[in-house]
């Protein structure tokens, strides 16, 4: 009697708009979404291993490339799926799901959720949110994101011409151009981190100690494999370094 008391407090405790956000016919609905990203990045790697092949890259240099991104993308997978568990708590898992795998960044659809369900008076959180606002927030997530994926599609295929614009017709200059740009995304994306929080300063600290020791080591050991694996090394213990500052000391700004 007591097992079943316990179980049905706790049962109470999961909002009622959790029925539709966990229900098979969302789950259905999201499917589609997600296939068509997986057959996205099904087509992507077949093109790319045949440009490789027609720039006359060899078999083991692209089974190295392909490799260097697998193992680079483990950092930010762990970030994924961190956030992941935070939005199923809150939208439920086939909207979550569905989101990151589009999107990605938890860091725009909690805000956009939070904004759905404030139109009605709610917080995420909240155990009376109505089936309306939950709607709202699935919409304002979906219609938000949107205009990310109508740049890209637009904006993507005049990105090369664009490069070689940038480098003036001199070819020397289009992979410092691209090393350029992709240095100034990632201190894009510090900047707005390191004054954030002990956590994330920490985060970012460790991150790039990891990184440079990593990349000393590989040198040092002309070890190619060493180098492959040292953006996702160096994400995963700034993620770790930084979970663990929050944990310990918490933040001092």
């Amino acid at each position: 009697m007591i097992a079943v008391t316990m179980w049905y407090e706790a049962f109470s405790l999961v909002p009622a708009y959790m029925d539709i956000a966990n229900s098979r016919w969302l789950w259905l609905a999201t499917v589609p979404v997600v296939s068509v990203v997986l057959l996205q990045a099904a087509i992507f790697l077949r093109r790319a291993w045949q440009d490789g092949k027609e720039m006359g890259l060899s078999d083991e240099q692209l089974r190295s490339g392909f490799k260097t991104g697998f193992i680079s993308a483990i950092g930010p997978a762990f970030a994924v799926l961190a956030g992941m568990l935070a939005l199923i708590a809150t939208v439920g898992g086939p909207v979550a799901w569905m989101r990151l795998s589009v999107i990605g960044s938890v860091a725009f659809e909690l805000p956009a959720a939070e904004i759905g369900v404030s139109q009605f008076g709610y917080s995420l959180g909240d155990g009376d949110i109505t089936r309306e606002a939950y709607t709202t927030a699935v919409w304002t997530m979906t219609l938000g994101g949107t205009g990310w994926l109508l740049v890209s599609a637009l904006g993507t295929p005049h990105m090369e011409s664009a490069r070689r614009k940038i480098a003036n017709g001199k070819d020397d200059l289009i992979p410092v151009v691209s090393s350029a740009a992709m240095l100034g995304a990632f201190a894009y994306f510090l900047s707005g981190e390191i004054p954030a929080g002990t956590p994330e300063t920490g985060s970012v600290a460790a991150g790039g100690l990891v990184m440079l020791v990593v990349l000393h080591i590989a040198d040092k050991r002309d070890a190619q494999w060493v180098r492959e694996w040292a953006l996702g090394t160096a994400m995963v213990v700034g993620l770790l370094v930084g979970v663990a500052i929050q944990v310990t000391v918490g933040s001092w700004w």
